[in-house]
């Protein structure tokens, strides 16, 4: 029997990281047509409604289902508005082991929205499930997830050479694919105890039995 993740909804002091839902598919357009996203990510360039809607209602139900990962939405508490997605992909149930990513919309940047989303995701992996490692990997310039990594309490494992491949315009406002290194950060549970519990430390975990 294949293990998935539970629909699940984590509770910050400021945030709320639920499944995402059509009607995330606006904003969740405008958010990946960020320069920096088109940087440092793989996502199609220009992102369309369309496409928002497939990894809505297709790509991320069907990565859940095969016990591949897990997308979710980070929302603000209180205003309810997308400010990013965090990501769980590359699973391995057998070793307990996940790759944990995490983007965050331009207008929600500066705030420390990443480092509380994904610690939060980290203390639920390794809490309620039962995890023994999650793995981060940033390109070798992108400084702001290496922030992030350091901030919840990854160690540094060494560098993949040549493995990543970021974007860059060129002369005529086009993308370009440039190769460079990956960063392999890890977090096991002890780590945890180095990070500032405060950013998660709420035990908000409810589940979203009506979500496919």
């Amino acid at each position: 029997m294949t293990s998935t993740f539970p629909n699940i909804s984590i509770s910050t002091e400021r945030l709320v990281l639920r499944p995402l839902d059509e009607d995330d598919v606006p904003a969740l357009t405008e958010m990946m047509n960020d320069e920096q996203v088109a940087a440092w990510t793989d996502v199609p360039q220009p992102f369309t409604e369309d496409g928002a809607r497939h990894w809505i209602t297709e790509y991320a139900p069907t990565e859940r289902a095969a016990g591949r990962g897990l997308d979710l939405a980070v929302t603000e508490f209180l205003t309810q508005r997308l400010v990013g997605v965090v990501q769980l992909a590359k699973t391995n149930w057998h070793i307990r082991s996940t790759e944990l990513s995490y983007i965050i919309a331009p207008w929600a940047r500066g705030e420390g929205y990443a480092s509380e989303a994904a610690l939060a995701t980290a203390q639920w992996i390794f809490g309620d499930q039962k995890f023994e490692r999650i793995e981060i990997r940033t390109a070798a310039d992108n400084t702001a997830s290496q922030q992030v990594a350091q901030k919840i309490g990854c160690i540094s494992e060494g560098v993949l050479r040549n493995a990543c491949i970021v974007h860059v315009r060129t002369a005529d406002d086009a993308w370009t694919d440039v190769r460079t290194d990956f960063i392999v950060w890890s977090l096991l549970p002890e780590d945890l105890d180095g990070a500032d519990g405060q950013l998660a430390d709420t035990g908000g975990f409810t589940s979203y039995s009506d979500w496919n």
